[in-house]
């Protein structure tokens, strides 16, 4: 009962914020009120200074789901009539991930997404949730996602996955994309390719420290740190002399002891990195000013947080974004908050 009422207050009267400061701290999500509720011009300004970002939420399912799965899908991510209905197939993830070099069929396409807009300037944050009591994704982890949609070009969002059997869930950002295509936002290919290799480059050093949960935090944080150290050397010199391999790998060097994990990666899981920062240099979005300007806020997200849940890593409601969002929510969005609760347990 205490909880009904907390919930009910949040969205009626700012007065309710200092209540909420003893509950968990994944209130973030609410911050997709705000993107709905922006006029028709300010979307417009929005898209036009190439800020990726959803004015609708979705739920996009792997075509290798049956209607069954699909049924328990919407379960765990708590969706309801709002979210929009969307398929991601082979032909979507030959597009998106494989840059036309892939003869994956629907029937692999295994992981789903919920994905809803934030607030400007939150960033990417992803929740990775069990299925059935399982956690299906056996390989990605959920900063992973975070770092490598933003480095696509997708910022401000909050991204749901799951998967109803055992998979390295490489194919589950084909389903944000989708979302965004949907949406009337197209991703360039090239970025969102590369950003794949980059998930990729990472995936070798994220295996090896499986026992440090804070590792893919602080790993992909000073992957976010150097891209945007080379977006911005791109930008001043007007795509003239670029960032070396040695430039980039020293770069690499300083970020890892910074984040002190610098001796639990590689030199050959290092090159790895440094060859995914290379192509991420000769991507277009390394040339796009939103880019440095977003990453921030996605490096921040990424860098404490640990496990599948990363929206409990900052508590929102205390900011003085989180009181402007809650003064301004209206009814209507309620059934976000409902979304909130469902993907923890809050009922």
């Amino acid at each position: 009962m205490k909880k009904k009422i907390i919930w009910k207050t949040i969205v009626t009267a700012s007065a309710a914020i200092t209540l909420m400061g003893t509950a968990p701290t994944v209130l973030n999500q609410i911050q997709a009120a705000q993107t709905e509720q922006t006029d028709s011009n300010t979307n417009t300004n929005s898209q036009s200074n190439n800020d990726k970002t959803l004015s609708s939420a979705y739920v996009v399912y792997g075509a290798g789901t049956s209607s069954e799965v699909r049924s328990q899908l919407n379960k765990i991510f708590g969706v309801d009539s709002s979210f929009k209905e969307l398929t991601a197939t082979a032909a979507d993830y030959n597009k998106y991930i494989a840059n036309g070099t892939s003869d994956t069929t629907n029937a692999a396409m295994i992981s789903s997404v919920a994905i809803a807009p934030s607030d400007p300037g939150s960033g990417v944050r992803v929740n990775i949730k069990n299925y059935q009591g399982d956690n299906n994704i056996t390989e990605v982890t959920a900063q992973q996602y975070a770092m490598v949609a933003q480095m696509a070009g997708v910022t401000d969002v909050t991204i749901v996955v799951t998967a109803n059997r055992p998979v390295s869930g490489e194919s589950a950002l084909t389903g944000v994309y989708e979302a965004l295509a949907a949406n009337g936002i197209q991703l360039n290919t090239q970025n969102t390719a590369s950003a794949n290799q980059m998930l990729n480059a990472t995936q070798s050093a994220i295996d090896a420290n499986k026992n440090n949960t804070k590792y893919p935090g602080q790993l992909m944080a000073a992957v976010g740190e150097v891209s945007k150290q080379i977006s911005q050397q791109k930008q001043q010199n007007n795509g003239q002399d670029l960032a070396t391999k040695q430039d980039i790998q020293a770069m690499l060097n300083k970020a890892l002891a910074e984040h002190g994990i610098a001796n639990e990666t590689t030199n050959n899981q290092k090159d790895q990195i440094t060859n995914g920062l290379i192509n991420f240099q000769n991507s277009p979005i390394s040339a796009d000013k939103s880019y440095t300007k977003n990453v921030d806020n996605t490096i921040q997200n990424v860098k404490n947080s640990t496990g599948n849940l990363m929206n409990k890593a900052k508590n929102w409601m205390n900011s003085k974004q989180g009181q402007a969002a809650a003064q301004e929510a209206k009814n209507w969005f309620e059934r976000f908050i409902d979304w909130i609760k469902s993907l923890f347990g809050w009922n």
